[in-house]
């Protein structure tokens, strides 16, 4: 029993990677929009950052992109969801004599992969651009990344799954993600009464222990260590939110 469990969720991530590497338009696609923001942004307000006594704006920039990249590519798995729905693949899946639990884990967890490898292509890219990581901590930044992709792949595919049609969740998922991440510090340092609204942010978490694991700096007091603790508790939350709202599915 245990090892069916493993096995669908490795079939399932493996679907999900494969139809990733088989999509040449969707990989280059879902790279202009990081691209405009490290060019635009990272030369266009460089200089008055550094003015204004921020630094190398580049180096504060690049870790918000790449989790920009990770954090879009990982809520918009969820529509795969609605389209296995509408296509029939999803009630396949789900009248096999196999745990739902699993299903949507395996979705999930290849989702994030996904999201995760975006965050990489995104992170070598910004390299070109004028970026300087940390070289020795990149491990650590790959796994931030991923906890990343985790926690808002899981978000996608719960709100996925009581819907029923692509526009309604692209309108909704933009809604709730535009927010998230104008309000975690990707683009700019937050003080005040946004800065203590970021704090009920998980990707503010995220971006922060990322940032520090590429260029050493660190915003929220506790450092790396409560980053990674905060985003593994919001990605076992959602998780377990997002497994309960597949779990009640109707195909």
């Amino acid at each position: 029993m245990k090892s069916n469990f493993i096995y669908v969720i490795y079939i399932l991530w493996l679907r999900q990677i494969k139809r990733y590497f088989r999509s040449r338009a969707r990989m280059i696609g879902s790279l202009g929009q990081p691209i405009l923001f490290l060019v635009a942004l990272g030369y266009g307000l460089g200089p008055t950052f550094a003015k204004a006594g921020g630094g190398n704006y580049i180096q504060f920039l690049a870790p918000g992109v790449i989790a920009m990249g990770i954090l879009f590519t990982a809520v918009f798995s969820g529509i795969e969801v609605i389209w296995d729905r509408q296509f029939g693949f999803l009630k396949e899946t789900l009248v096999a004599p196999v745990s739902r639990f699993s299903v949507m884990l395996g979705r999930t967890l290849g989702g994030a992969t996904v999201a995760m490898l975006q965050g990489v292509i995104v992170l070598i890219i910004s390299l070109f651009i004028g970026f300087h990581p940390t070289l020795t901590l990149i491990p650590a930044a790959i796994l931030f990344m991923l906890g990343i992709a985790i926690v808002f792949t899981a978000l996608g595919t719960g709100i996925a799954s009581v819907l029923e049609d692509m526009q309604g969740f692209q309108l909704i998922m933009n809604f709730v993600v535009m927010p998230i991440f104008f309000l975690s510090g990707a683009l700019f340092p937050l003080e005040g009464i946004i800065g203590n609204v970021a704090k009920f942010n998980p990707l503010t978490y995220g971006i922060d222990g990322l940032r520090y694991t590429l260029t050493g700096v660190s915003s929220i007091f506790g450092g790396v260590w409560f980053d990674a603790l905060i985003l593994a508790i919001v990605s076992i939350v959602f998780l377990i939110i997002g497994a309960r709202l597949f779990k009640k599915i109707q195909v």
